[in-house]
């Protein structure tokens, strides 16, 4: 009965979000990926925004385009899809020619109409939060309004995300990390973006991984490092990667059979939301994570504290690593997560909603687009049901490790500090790399 009438309710709530459109959408998206807060309900029928939002006609988005460049979209495009590669709340995007070039390109049109709606949204929000927290004075939504209005501005002007775009690149390509491909941009407006387009299929499409021979374990290791290396190391984190983001290809000039190592290029789409870390909160987040994975409750409480989590610290933990307090008392690394420990997960957030929401009011703003990033990745690889569990956090400690490590460098006082913050370094990944081999050679204690 509880089921039934929880997703009837989300239904209603899907029909007043498609017909607002715009703001309604982006949070209708959000929803979609509030696993550690909201029934599966809600959650499961509004994920269909991250890739199926309310199209727009196209004569309506030719019309963005003479009003952004001045010129019709006839006289710069040719061979213009009329079926788009993807809807989304705040735009739509579709496959063009660049007639100068000839070169195939993506272009990514503004819906008409949204950024006038934006303020009026963005008010109405805020007013249905405050009567919230007066009727339920527990609940507390705030964090919610705050989030649409810092982030939806920054979403509305895609010069913001060409700049992403092109700063995220660059932090790849100076790291040598060349399994990410950002696609290149050809033209950037306020509300128009023309860039290269890149095949590839939906990280969530099985069929596409298994045609083209890629290992979904493989797959899900370079998601793993790429995330690591954008939250620890880059402090410049992609906050949107539902799977229509993130497409994943063959990495050219690897035409072996799958599995081989190096075979994987991930495609990063939408980069309209980033989340820029200060160091502080980079190095304290690290740390928590680095405490999880080594299960170090001491580590665990002093930087759950640190994020302002007071008494709630073990929630804190619980809602970061999605795993349950003893699964983390027993270590994260040890076990995947069953059937069994997400049945009890909802339940739990059924009995501390309450104090979840008053978490979510008291802790860094940062962290708020990091949860939902990580909910969004652990629905990735849920689809991909990789067997690589261990393999991942392997891949994260690594980067925690040598984050960490750059950072007592950094702040050495003499020589033999800075010498003795390398040494411990080495020593940390020498041991990890005996603990990879001992996953190889031992694989079903860690299933």
């Amino acid at each position: 009965m509880k089921s039934h009438i929880h997703r009837r309710s989300a239904q209603r709530l899907l029909r007043m979000c498609r017909k607002n459109g715009g703001c309604y959408i982006k949070i209708g998206q959000h929803i979609g990926s509030l696993e550690y807060l909201l029934p599966a309900e809600y959650v499961q029928t509004f994920k269909v925004f991250h890739s199926n939002a309310p199209q727009t006609p196209l004569d309506r988005l030719r019309k963005v385009i003479q009003e952004e460049l001045n010129v019709s979209a006839s006289a710069l495009l040719t061979d213009f899809e009329g079926e788009p590669l993807g809807a989304a709340s705040l735009a739509q995007c579709h496959k063009a020619v660049l007639k100068e070039t000839g070169e195939v390109v993506a272009v990514k049109i503004q819906h008409p109409g949204v950024m006038k709606n934006a303020l009026t949204d963005m008010a109405t929000v805020d007013f249905l939060v405050y009567c919230a927290s007066k009727v339920f004075p527990s609940f507390q939504f705030g964090w919610l309004a705050d989030g649409v209005r810092k982030n939806l501005p920054q979403e509305l002007d895609f010069r913001i995300e060409a700049q992403n775009m092109d700063k995220c690149s660059r932090l790849f390509n100076l790291n040598n990390i060349n399994f990410v491909k950002i696609p290149k941009v050809h033209i950037a407006t306020k509300r128009l973006l023309v860039m290269e387009y890149c095949e590839g299929g939906k990280i969530n499409d099985i069929q596409y991984i298994k045609d083209n021979k890629l290992s979904v374990n493989e797959i899900s290791l370079c998601v793993s490092e790429m995330y690591s290396r954008m939250i620890y190391s880059y402090g410049f984190m992609h906050c949107d990667p539902h799977p229509g983001n993130v497409l994943v290809r063959r990495k050219e000039g690897r035409e072996g059979v799958g599995g081989g190592k190096g075979n994987v290029e991930i495609v990063l789409l939408d980069h309209g939301l980033y989340q820029q870390l200060t160091d502080d909160f980079r190095m304290t987040y690290c740390k928590l994570w680095d405490g999880l994975m080594r299960k170090d409750m001491d580590a665990i409480r002093v930087h759950c504290l640190s994020l302002n989590a007071g008494d709630l610290y073990p929630l804190l933990a619980c809602m970061i690593s999605a795993r349950t307090w003893n699964s983390i008392e027993r270590g994260i690394t040890k076990a995947s997560r069953s059937n069994s420990e997400v049945g009890e997960i909802g339940t739990e957030v059924v009995n501390y909603f309450s104090e979840i929401t008053q978490l979510l009011d008291k802790v860094p703003s940062q962290l708020l687009l990091i949860l939902k990033t990580n909910d969004l990745l652990r629905s990735i690889d849920h689809t991909l049901q990789s067997s690589s569990h261990t393999h991942s956090f392997i891949t994260m400690s690594k980067v925690c490790i040598e984050t960490i490590g750059e950072e007592d460098r950094k702040w050495a006082e003499s020589l033999r500090r800075s010498v003795q913050a390398i040494m411990i370094t080495k020593w940390k990944l020498f041991l990890l790399y005996l603990f990879e081999w001992w996953v190889w050679l031992r694989p079903h204690e860690f299933q």
